[in-house]
């Protein structure tokens, strides 16, 4: 292989092989094995994308032409791959994501689907336990379902830091239409917002 190859590419070249060579291999590789070279290959196919979306802005492509790639909005392609600045410092935000919060969002209306509130109570800050209690929480649920059905399958989520907070969406899918999930965790990984909304492309301009 050239010193001089590209080592993200490199990196999902390798991983990529690793993968398939356990997997083509059903009873003779270790299970555990094959796990861990897909979460590698997870990891690196995750960073090629990054490096893809920073040469096409690069080469002067819009967030919405990048949207339209991804099959999703500008805003959502911005807020997942975009490199801001904080203006106040001329220093590039944190993007960084603290790990096992879009699991949480999850656990979250996974709990609700089951009825199990008090779980849901129990991750909320002051001012959402101030606001919502076992019964709120019940009632919402149930207006939910009575617009569109119950909870069949929930989404994979999509996590992303936004100031002091990570936002977590989640497509949630339901047995006569979608809804958008949103769990908003402070500093502190607690819940200081939660809401479900009908799922809606919002319009390009």
């Amino acid at each position: 292989m050239a010193a001089t190859a590209d080592p993200v590419a490199s990196a999902v070249r390798v991983t990529a092989g690793r993968l398939v060579d356990q997997m083509s291999r059903p009873g003779a590789g270790s299970p555990l094995a094959a796990m861990a070279a897909a979460r590698e290959l997870s990891a690196a196919t995750n960073a090629a994308m990054q490096a893809a979306v920073d040469r096409a802005r690069a080469a002067g492509h819009s967030w919405k032409r990048i949207g339209d790639v991804l099959g999703t909005t500008r805003q959502a392609a911005f807020q997942r791959f975009g490199r801001p600045v904080d203006p106040r410092t001329g220093e590039p935000m944190d993007r960084a994501v603290p790990p096992g919060l879009a699991d949480r969002a999850v656990a979250l209306f996974a709990a609700q689907a089951e009825g199990r509130y008090e779980d849901v109570l129990a991750d909320l800050d002051e001012k959402m336990r101030e606001k919502l209690d076992a019964t709120r929480l019940a009632a919402g649920w149930a207006h939910t379902i009575a617009m569109i059905g119950s909870l069949e399958r929930i989404g994979d989520p999509f996590a992303f830091r936004a100031d002091d907070y990570t936002i977590v969406n989640i497509p949630l899918h339901f047995e006569a239409g979608e809804a958008n999930g949103r769990v908003t965790f402070d500093l502190a990984g607690k819940v200081a917002g939660l809401f479900i909304r009908p799922a809606q492309r919002q319009p390009e301009e």
